[in-house]
């Protein structure tokens, strides 16, 4: 009887994105909270299933889309979650720009149709919206709290802008537990290789065994607030745990350069950035208005969020980890 009632109790999470960086961590969070995990997959935009290969037994992963809205209806139909994540989503700029319809589509009216489908049968379940810290733009002020003024300047920070104001539509015009966690940059070894932050870890290690000469880089004093993702995806399912359904900026409110970034990296591999990075004019940008820096002072006050493991900490395991992946890949040839 006992056991019985404990599946009972066992809360079910939808995680969109589910095979990226966050939704990998998140996953192995709630699991070890006794959720049971549904995942949506899609064929069509999959990243592959390296980040939750040592989890896949034990998550349920359904095929949908974003832009399929039956398919939401469906997973929603056969699971009921309590609690949605929508992780989901084109997150790197560039490609925004190149398919701007597309990224509109999916990082703003994928939420969107997720929104609509809770609003109009499962008013009970809460929601997790990924927003920005893009959403600010070029901030006139640094840090940026939740009330500094959202102003995008590229079509991925539109489409979160545009998600992030339906999510506090929803919410204030239908009363729903809708959350928008305006995330900054979180990162670990599984970012994707395209993020700067792995561009320079890996680009370090392979200099290291001898699999590359040098690295290229655009701006080394750009500056950015880095955390890392596994702190990231506690703080998403705090807001989730919450009494009253708010928005809360994630973030270290510490900023750091991409040259420290290069340091540290080769440092941890007993190597002098300067003798191996290249300046390349065509990686250049300009960094405009303040750095994108974020106060969590609200998330830390009334979520007990704390960010564990800091900035050097997490260059360093990260340039161990892609390391340890390039000589576990040069010893299977």
């Amino acid at each position: 009887m006992k056991e019985s009632a404990a599946v009972k109790k066992q809360k079910v999470a939808l995680i969109t994105g589910i095979t990226g960086q966050d939704g990998s961590y998140l996953s192995e969070l709630l699991l070890s909270k006794n959720y049971k995990v549904v995942g949506l997959v899609s064929k069509k935009y999959n990243i592959g299933w390296d980040n939750i290969s040592h989890l896949r037994a034990k998550l349920i992963l359904e095929e949908g889309d974003l832009l399929n809205k039956n398919s939401l209806e469906r997973i929603f139909l056969r699971y009921q979650p309590a609690e949605v994540y929508n992780l989901a989503g084109i997150t790197f700029i560039p490609t925004c720009w190149e398919k701007p319809v597309l990224a509109f589509d999916i990082n703003a009216l994928g939420p969107l149709r997720i929104l609509e489908i809770i609003r109009d049968r499962y008013p009970k379940t809460r929601f997790f919206q990924a927003s920005s810290g893009q959403i600010f733009g070029y901030p006139q002020e640094s840090p940026q709290t939740e009330k500094t003024l959202i102003a995008p300047k590229d079509p991925y920070a539109i489409a979160k802008a545009c998600a992030h104001f339906m999510v506090r539509s929803f919410r204030e015009n239908y009363g729903l537990f809708l959350v928008n966690g305006i995330l900054y940059n979180h990162e670990s070894p599984r970012r994707g290789e395209e993020f700067v932050t792995r561009k320079i870890t890996l680009g370090a290690a392979k200099i290291k065994l001898g699999l590359a000469e040098n690295l290229k880089l655009g701006n080394l004093e750009a500056q950015q607030d880095w955390g890392w993702a596994p702190d990231y995806v506690e703080a998403m399912w705090l807001m989730l745990q919450a009494k009253k359904a708010e928005d809360f900026i994630i973030a270290t409110g510490k900023i750091h350069s991409v040259r420290d970034i290069c340091y540290l990296a080769f440092k941890t591999l007993g190597l002098d950035y300067r003798r191996y990075v290249i300046r390349d004019k065509i990686l250049y940008r300009q960094q405009r208005g303040k750095p994108l820096m974020g106060n969590p002072y609200k998330a830390k006050k009334l979520l007990g969020w704390q960010p564990k493991v800091t900035f050097e900490e997490m260059i360093q395991l990260m340039t161990k980890a892609d390391c340890q992946q390039l000589k576990n890949k040069k010893g299977k040839r």
